[in-house]
């Protein structure tokens, strides 16, 4: 696990190399804390830089930029081979004699490329990585990516350098680098909360799309102009695969046996290296099988980690505390208060180097913060969801939306405005009485912001618009630049499938490295601790897409297939019950310990000044927040997160006039 960046500068430009990818390398020393080397060829025009996090093969012989054996390649690269040593072993049964100088598996890497070539190189892979590559031979750059995106890779070209990095802020080191932002990329993020795949929040930088890798010669950077990523897997077709030709079982209990067989095997593969490796555990379905599995694969207690808060309705440490104790973990908690998320708050925007709004960052940083202090790897659950159709949308598609959709649309908008007209609070003061009356397990803490999303689903105009609205925080008007939401730039669903497979796939393609991914790696590169994935194993992930949906909704159950690989580890009363999420106490907050922070970006003068949203609106948004008339956290969150990041820009601005 580390950060890499270097440059690639046209022929027909001299420019000086060492001090540029040295100032790069050096923003990222959260994310190698243990060693930096560059490697530069001037005549070439190239230079390469690695921070290195020590985790295989601790020794000198795992340090990089890293040359292949005949001097051909040399490479940098982020993140883990899992299956390295199985890859060693195909080489030398293919006749290959390679005199290994270490265990690395950025030497394996490297190695694998000189003998079969970077795609089948590729293909081969069983990990997550960011992989940039230089071939001597043919003076060509290539920039690869892992399939899911679970490593980051931003590359763009200007002025006849092009740059890449593992995060933005090293590409703020190159001169040449101008960076302007993106007023599509503001549009998309205040509605999704993050800017979504192959986007950056500057115009001109890009991130390589999973799956994919990017060919770039010296005419190319002069041209500033190159051919597309070139794909080398793709969920689309993996997903589009499965569902054509799914898999059958008269006994489900099989399904149940084959997915645990792959978890178990991707979990023992990922619990490769030299340093200690624990297991975030938030008592929910997705962490506790991967700590169930881990458990079962060690002979002695692993250390498990969860977070809580002081508000016990977003607080599920005593669950993650019972699983615990169940397996015989060796467990740490950690609770968080306000005044925690208050003081982390001004990071937020140097963490995450771009504008990012998922408010489970702070919970997600601290708990890599808690992980830190005992191990230098952590495996979580992340994936789960996407896979096995574990968020509620989901049943929102498959049980509402059928039958809504009947309706003719301008019945539906018009009963849907109706509900609107009536705000929220007023709502839960007129059904007040019923839901006092109801059973507990059918009455509703706040019925007037439920029914207000379910006029948000009434008011859709076909399933893609439905989509669009169970996934975006906000439609806000905007001053300038993209007032239209296209759904992630399709024009059509990806797969043709059931509605709840649809949304999977575009979950599993957008939110899913767009989001949970970035959060992940930028809270735990922040505390220099390896995070690990093991349901994005990409057999894993193409087994589930095989798997027909009724094993995976099924008896009023989301993920009914990874409920009962867990209740084969832990008795399923301590993990069946509502979904939690990894929350926090936002709106409470907002209104309470983070209030004068908040009034402060919502300023008309601060709102008038970033230039991308209407004053008035942010205003009203805020005042019906505050009021409690309505609960617009999560809008609020995402403007809140540009702000804050739009101040941040504004002073390294400053500094550089």
């Amino acid at each position: 696990m580390c950060g890499i960046a270097g440059v690639f500068i046209s022929p027909e430009r001299s420019l000086p190399i060492g001090s540029r990818v040295e100032s790069m390398a050096d923003t990222l020393k959260h994310r190698g804390p243990d060693r930096g080397d560059t490697w530069i060829d001037t005549t070439a025009g190239i230079g390469l830089a690695h921070r290195r996090l020590s985790i295989v093969d601790l020794s000198e012989h795992g340090n990089q930029p890293i040359h292949s054996h005949d001097g051909r390649f040399v490479m940098v690269f982020n993140g883990e081979i899992y299956n390295h040593m199985d890859l060693r072993e195909n080489l030398s049964r293919e006749g290959f004699s390679v005199t290994w100088k270490g265990h690395s598996d950025s030497e394996t890497l490297v190695e694998c490329v000189s003998v079969w070539g970077l795609e089948k190189t590729l293909v081969s892979l069983v990990g997550m990585f960011s992989i940039v590559l230089w071939d001597k031979k043919h003076q060509k750059l290539s920039l690869a990516r892992d399939r899911i995106g679970e490593k980051p890779l931003y590359y763009g070209v200007s002025q006849g350098v092009f740059a890449f990095s593992s995060e933005l802020r090293a590409l703020r080191e190159v001169p040449e680098f101008n960076l302007s932002i993106d007023s599509s990329a503001v549009a998309s993020f205040l509605r999704l909360g993050y800017v979504p795949d192959p986007h950056s929040i500057y115009e001109g930088v890009y991130k390589v799309p999973p799956g994919t890798w990017v060919d770039v010669a010296g005419a190319d950077v002069t041209n500033a102009r190159w051919d597309p990523p070139q794909a080398y897997w793709s969920l689309q077709d993996a997903a589009q695969s499965g569902q054509d030709d799914p898999l059958v079982y008269d006994d489900p209990t099989l399904a149940v046996d084959e997915l645990e067989r792959l978890l178990s095997s991707s979990v023992t593969g990922q619990l490769m290296g030299d340093v200690p490796v624990g297991a975030f555990l938030s008592g929910g379905i997705d962490s506790s099988t991967i700590a169930s599995i881990m458990q079962k694969n060690s002979s002695h207690p692993i250390k498990t980690f969860s977070i809580g808060f002081e508000d016990k309705a977003y607080n599920e440490m005593p669950y993650a505390a019972a699983i615990a104790k169940v397996l015989g973990t060796d467990h740490h908690e950690l609770t968080v208060n306000s005044s925690d998320a208050i003081a982390l708050i001004p990071q937020i925007p140097t963490i995450y180097d771009e504008p990012f709004a998922d408010s489970s960052q702070i919970p997600t940083y601290f708990l890599a913060r808690l992980a830190k202090a005992q191990v230098q790897v952590s495996l979580s659950g992340d994936g789960g969801d996407e896979l096995f159709a574990g968020y509620n949308r989901y049943f929102v598609a498959g049980r509402r939306w059928k039958k809504l959709s009947a309706i003719p649309v301008g019945i539906r908008r018009a009963a849907s405005h109706a509900m609107t007209t009536i705000s929220p609070s007023r709502w839960n003061q007129i059904l007040a009485p019923a839901m006092k009356a109801l059973p507990k397990r059918l009455s509703v803490a706040l019925p007037g912001e439920k029914i207000h999303r379910i006029a948000r689903v009434l008011s859709r105009e076909n399933s893609l618009d439905l989509f669009r609205g169970l996934v975006s925080a906000m439609d806000p008007p905007l001053t300038h630049g993209a007032t239209t939401f296209p759904l992630f730039g399709l024009e059509e669903w990806p797969i043709r499938a059931d509605l709840i497979h649809q949304m999977m796939a575009v979950d599993t393609m957008t939110y899913l490295p767009g989001d949970i991914l970035v959060k992940v790696d930028r809270a735990t590169m922040a505390h220099s601790l390896e995070s690990r994935m093991p349901f994005l194993d990409h057999r894993v992930v193409e087994f589930a897409w095989k798997l027909p949906l009724d094993l995976k909704l099924r008896e009023g159950q989301s993920k009914w297939v990874l409920r009962q690989v867990l209740n084969r580890y832990v008795p399923e009363h301590l993990f069946d019950r509502p979904k939690m999420g990894f929350g926090i106490p936002l709106g409470e907050w907002l209104r309470g310990p983070l209030k004068e922070w908040a009034s402060d970006l919502l300023s008309p003068a601060k709102i008038r000044r970033s230039g991308y949203l209407d004053q008035h609106y942010v205003a009203t948004l805020w005042d019906e927040h505050l009021s409690g008339k309505r609960n617009w956290q999560d809008g609020l969150w995402n403007i809140l997160m540009l702000q804050a990041w739009l101040e941040q820009e504004q002073q390294r601005s400053s500094r550089c006039e």
